[in-house]
């Protein structure tokens, strides 16, 4: 097949290589540009087009990198505006690959500019659309991410409600929707874990594409229940119409290693300087350097840190397990978090033989916590809102404090009580408990396992109770 689906699972983000007869183009490009250039090499191709979707809020794209590189068009869809070259392409613009086409489709909603790619083969049939955030695999494309739009978001709704009914709907049913993300991303409510199916099925299943939902039915059903975007949507969306810089000196800068005695007269000498420990939380617990932030790189790494830490340009030092340093730095600069200057050579094993301090983190079992619960301690749930009122544990001292907003909800902990935080399994957890940590609040003890072995510890659960600030 001339069409592959790049699939990054932390992300849960899709890009596409489509070649054809010589040709290929790249749609919806990652920060490094690696994969794509080594791809048209092994296949003996010329990258001839990059295509964005739209200015993307949850990743930034090389596409500048890789235009520079190959000599490639970067293409937008109609009302784009950016700091760089690109061809700004009108409604049903075809651009040739090869033998076969891909025509752009101006698909406004998620925002102004968005359009989708239908791939139409040597023969003339539409085979495939590449929809971006438009519609997705169970869901569409939330209408609230535009950046500095004048549009509110049902105006955006009702744009996607017309670019799906008007032109997406239209095309034949057994075409084959590529979107641009899957489950996990926060770009929708609620996709499916497939990452594409036929238009046919779709418009079955697809709560948004109901043959007999008026455009007030959609909106409404597209609006309710959106939580507040991630803090980095924003920064990443500006990012994506900007120059920014290059993935070879990114990697250049954040691949530095550092002796114990260098990275230590880092931390102390460079404003505004955040340390990042991504080895496993059970195993950073028992050993750490102080006021370092653990997000363990082998769940949402990048997707967590866009989320928590609010200064995107601030310095990054990293500790990582040996090998791993460059995928670190990667999965950083996928969300905008550039200025990564270096690791610890040795890790946190070096740091010790050098004689440098270090602290921990107590982190107890769901039984022991079962026992602890026949006295009054403090309880804080760390998940989601959406989470919590689906079930959480039975006591009157269990609070719900979403890590999403630990930098808003600090203020809520007292330096003088003691807290017992847990997540779903344990990742995000720790990752509050280190932030807690590192900002003085010495009393924070992690749950291992989470609130999934917690209810196999037999600790007693709630029934669903909707809030009024859910309704």
């Amino acid at each position: 097949m001339s069409v592959e689906q790049i699939y990054t699972g932390c992300l849960a983000e899709a890009a596409y290589f489509v070649q054809s007869n010589g040709e290929a183009a790249v749609i919806d490009p990652l920060r490094e540009t690696t994969p794509y250039i080594t791809r048209a090499a092994d296949n003996g191709v010329k990258i001839k087009y990059i295509f964005l979707t739209h200015f993307h809020a949850d990743f930034v794209s090389g596409h500048v990198d890789l235009a520079k590189k190959t000599g490639a068009t970067i293409v937008f869809g109609p009302s784009a505006k950016a700091d760089f070259d690109f061809h700004e392409a009108h409604d049903g613009e075809q651009f040739k690959i090869g033998d076969i086409t891909l025509e752009l489709m101006h698909t406004p909603g998620h925002t102004m500019e968005s359009s989708s790619l239908v791939y139409i083969n040597e023969e003339g049939k539409k085979e495939f659309i590449m929809t971006g955030d438009v519609l997705f695999i169970g869901d569409v494309g939330r209408p609230d991410l535009a950046v500095k739009s004048d549009l509110s978001q049902a105006d955006l709704a009702g744009h996607l409600y017309d670019s799906l009914r008007n032109k997406v709907m239209k095309l034949p049913d057994d075409i084959i929707i590529y979107p641009n993300h899957g489950a996990g991303s926060a770009c929708g409510k609620n996709m499916s874990e497939e990452t594409f199916d036929t238009l046919g099925h779709q418009k079955e299943v697809n709560y948004a594409l109901r043959a007999d939902m008026t455009k007030e039915e959609f909106i409404k059903e597209v609006l309710t229940g959106l939580v507040t975007p991630p803090q980095y949507f924003p920064k990443n969306a500006g990012m994506n119409k900007g120059i920014n810089k290059s993935y070879s000196d990114i990697l250049a800068s954040g691949l530095i290693a550092h002796t114990p005695d260098e990275f230590k007269e880092l931390m102390e000498n460079t404003e505004d300087i955040i340390i990042l420990d991504t080895r496993h939380e059970q195993i950073f617990k028992d050993a750490f350097i102080p006021k370092t932030y653990n997000f363990n790189i082998d769940d949402n790494f990048a997707p967590w840190v866009g989320a928590v830490i609010e200064n995107i340009e601030a310095p990054i030092l990293i500790i990582a397990d040996d090998g791993r340093e460059e995928e670190v730095v990667t999965r950083l600069a996928r969300v905008g978090y550039d200025n990564t200057i270096g690791y610890l050579k040795g890790g946190i094993e070096a740091w010790k033989e050098a004689g440098y301090e270090t602290d921990s983190i107590v982190s107890i079992s769901p039984k022991e916590l079962k026992v602890k619960m026949m006295g009054k301690i403090n309880i804080v749930d760390v998940r989601k809102e959406s989470e919590f009122y689906a079930e959480h544990v039975a006591a009157d001292n269990v609070v719900n404090r979403p890590l999403d907003f630990i930098n808003k909800n600090m203020k809520e902990y007292d330096k003088n009580e003691e807290y017992y935080l847990h997540c779903v399994g344990g990742y995000r957890s720790m990752i509050a408990a280190s932030i807690l940590k590192a900002h003085g609040f010495n009393n924070v003890i992690d749950i291992a396992g989470g609130f999934n072995d917690i209810k196999e510890a037999g600790v007693k659960v709630t029934e669903y109770v909707c809030p009024t600030t859910m309704l």
